[in-house]
């Protein structure tokens, strides 16, 4: 069984729900990793598109 699992934080899903998400699965958050994805604008400037939010889960010893 894995000790570790990435969870990502899917489109239209809020962060609540994912941390409910993993501990259906058996698992507690212990990293939080964000990275903003960008996006080029046709006058050359760059915009924030959204941020990708991903969890690193431990599973939840019983």
């Amino acid at each position: 069984m894995k000790k570790q699992q990435k969870f990502k934080v899917n489109q239209g899903e809020t962060i609540k729900e994912c941390l409910e998400r993993m501990r259906e699965a058996g698992y507690m958050p212990v990293k939080r990793f964000e990275k903003p994805v960008y996006q080029e604008q046709k006058d050359g400037s760059i915009n924030v598109l959204r941020q990708d939010i991903e969890f690193i889960g431990k599973r939840i010893e019983d």
